[in-house]
């Protein structure tokens, strides 16, 4: 983690943050699952000091880079959350370009093995805390937090209590797990059916989901100019879906000027990041970690970052609802 902040966030530093502390990485942690077709590989960030530390589970999205899509990715965002309080674990889905495998008929993607991963990390808890050097002791495995980007949203959203019924074989998906407390949804998935585009269809024609089940707390993070052709014929505002048709309490951070990387969240300098910039990666940063504060540490971290942003529109704008 850097001393000072990049020269460029700008506005961005209005966005109240308290101090910071090293982090370190340990990474491969590899976890062996019973019917998987390759180990599960993790990296745990955390923060060189402090104990009780809430957990934070990323769930990569499925760019075309050759790394960012797997644990190599999302440093912005991992060391970030662990430099102010948080052990990051990250996982390498089956979905990953650096594995390049064949997923069976019917899972494309992987995408039901991608939130299995989540729950093999929550029922591993112990493991990876005996492994990781400095850790033991120092975690609080009952406040847990899902994020993901992208694909990774689905996955997440799903954690969170999303269901998919999958159009071709009527097939209904739960992954809910009740150990995740609260999630962070960034660039999410919208409705399916009509509002798909063809490609979109041809895409993932496993997809069809119903956000009226997921009830679990989460922040949706949208940039209001992620328009997204190859999936839906509908502009920005079909990645807050999952903002709109969930039940409360939720919150949505809409991203001025965003696009799919949200500033560069999925890494540095990356060049699939379409709306690259420090001073908006900046934003993303410091309310998601808000939010994570209050959810997870119960301060007011949340309550100040929403009013810092009610001069800030150059940044973006939040809405809620209980």
């Amino acid at each position: 983690m850097r001393s000072n902040e990049h020269a460029s966030a700008g506005a961005a530093k209005k966005i109240p943050l308290g101090p910071q502390t090293p982090v370190y990485t340990y990474s491969p942690l590899v976890l062996s699952i019973p019917g998987r077709p390759v180990d599960l590989d993790v990296k745990v960030t955390a923060p060189a000091t402090g104990t009780s530390l809430p957990i934070v589970i990323i769930s990569h999205g499925q760019g075309m880079s050759n790394h960012l899509n797997s644990l190599e990715g999302y440093t912005p965002l991992a060391e970030f959350w662990a430099a102010h309080g948080f052990v990051v674990i990250q996982p390498t889905h089956l979905s990953s370009m650096s594995l390049k495998l064949q997923a069976p008929p019917g899972q494309e993607y992987y995408w039901q093995d991608r939130a299995d991963d989540i729950t093999r990390i929550l029922d591993r808890l112990d493991i990876i805390e005996a492994a990781v050097p400095g850790l033991k002791g120092r975690w609080d495995s009952n406040k847990v937090a899902v994020a993901g980007h992208s694909l990774g949203a689905w996955t997440a959203s799903m954690l969170l209590g999303a269901q998919n019924t999958d159009p071709r074989f009527g097939t209904v998906t739960d992954k809910l797990d009740k150990r995740v407390k609260v999630g962070i949804i960034l660039t999410g998935t919208g409705k399916a059916g009509d509002e798909l585009s063809e490609f979109g269809h041809k895409m993932v024609p496993f997809y069809g989901p119903d956000f009226s089940t997921m009830a679990t707390p989460a922040l949706i993070v949208c940039g209001d100019e992620d328009v997204s052709p190859h999936l839906t014929s509908r502009g920005a505002d079909w990645h807050a879906d999952c903002y709109y048709l969930s039940s409360g309490p939720k919150d949505l951070f809409w991203v001025k000027g965003g696009k799919h990387g949200l500033g560069g969240i999925s890494g540095w300098d990356g060049k699939e990041t379409q709306d690259e910039g420090p001073e908006r990666l900046a934003s993303v940063q410091r309310v998601t970690l808000a939010y994570l504060r209050t959810a997870l540490y119960g301060d007011s971290s949340w309550d100040e970052a929403r009013e810092a942003l009610k001069g800030l529109a150059e940044l973006g704008s939040i809405e809620s609802k209980n």
